[in-house]
């Protein structure tokens, strides 16, 4: 089910790497049991930083790496498969065929998409839209729930709890 209300995104100021990492911190246990997170923003502004963060709170113990060139790093969540994509190197959605990525649809799967407007119709649809940009020498934040379930998680849906970030 989608949330189409845009209004219930929460902005929020990071005024440096160690608050984009502990509202990842924060974020993690509520995509515990799956979830599809869409990270945007231009280049350098900590989307990669974040998808660290989150993974390595949801018990990650391998080194996380980026996937600038490997496009996709698979990990096991807590018996649960998880993807990093970062899809700045392609041109297109079709690219993505090639990476077998069928399992992105499991529901208790987690996804952390960058880039994702360059995959546009080959991934799973966003739970969850985290979009950063610079703001002097901070960042800010906007948390787009876009499922019913992400808002959950941030506690502007119905049954309101989840990371509680409102």
């Amino acid at each position: 089910m989608a949330v189409s209300d845009r209004a219930r995104t929460l902005v929020l100021a990071l005024p440096d790497e160690a608050a984009t990492v502990a509202l990842a911190r924060r974020l993690a246990p509520a995509l515990a049991d799956g979830g599809v997170v869409y990270l945007r923003g231009e280049l350098g502004v900590g989307k990669t930083t974040f998808a660290r963060a989150l993974l390595r709170a949801l018990g990650v113990g391998e080194r996380v790496k980026s996937p600038t060139y490997t496009l996709l790093e698979r990990y096991h969540v807590n018996g649960h498969p998880g993807f990093h994509l970062d899809l700045y190197r392609i041109a297109g959605a079709g690219e993505l065929e090639w990476l077998g990525l069928d399992e992105l649809d499991a529901p208790e799967a987690i996804v952390l998409v960058e880039w994702p407007e360059r995959g546009a119709g080959g991934l799973p649809p966003a739970d969850l839209e985290v979009a950063l940009e610079h703001a002097g020498a901070g960042r800010t934040v906007h948390l787009t729930p876009v499922s019913t379930r992400a808002a959950d998680w941030l506690g502007t849906g119905p049954c309101g709890g989840g990371a509680g970030m409102n």
